[in-house]
């Protein structure tokens, strides 16, 4: 399948982009994974958005970068999402080769951490993560911090897109 690929800071978006993100987020992390919290967190502002399309225009996935100093002293990659619908395609893994790919050529001097869900420790494992500390409880599901450090050994290095 061929994806259309963007990247936009929040101010380029669309409302109708914003929307289609907004709405996607809700529909997996709110009523999928029935989890009540604030996803409007004032981060979206000051993150970089990638968005990937499917042929005709809907949303596929999604997930936003943020600098360091902004959640983090480190940069980080979160709301990492795909839509039900485009599941089982190794989108998912292009989407945070991607943002990995973008944090480390916008700020090279920049571990990523990332708050994973914990269940999918040993997927973001095979990304080059390296979980960090104990699972904790956020909005009633088990996380862990995990992170990405270019230097490491575990670190899989990302290409160039393809």
């Amino acid at each position: 399948m061929n994806y259309q690929w963007q990247t936009a800071l929040f101010d380029a978006l669309s409302g109708a982009e914003l929307y289609a993100v907004l709405r996607l987020r809700q529909a997996v992390f709110v009523v999928e994974q029935r989890c009540v919290y604030l996803d409007l967190d004032d981060l979206d502002q000051a993150a970089t958005h990638l968005l990937c399309r499917e042929e005709g225009g809907r949303l596929a996935g999604y997930l936003r970068c943020l600098p360091p100093g902004l959640h983090y002293a480190e940069s980080s990659l979160g709301r990492i999402v795909v839509d039900p619908a485009a599941r089982g395609r190794y989108l998912g893994r292009e989407l945070v080769q991607r943002g990995i790919r973008y944090n480390l050529e916008h700020w090279p001097g920049s571990g990523i951490l990332i708050n994973a869900q914990a269940y999918l420790r040993g997927y973001y494992t095979e990304l080059g993560f390296a979980a960090e500390g104990d699972e904790y409880d956020e909005d009633g599901i088990l996380h862990v911090k995990m992170r990405y450090d270019p230097g490491s050994p575990a670190a899989i290095p990302v290409s160039p897109p393809g």
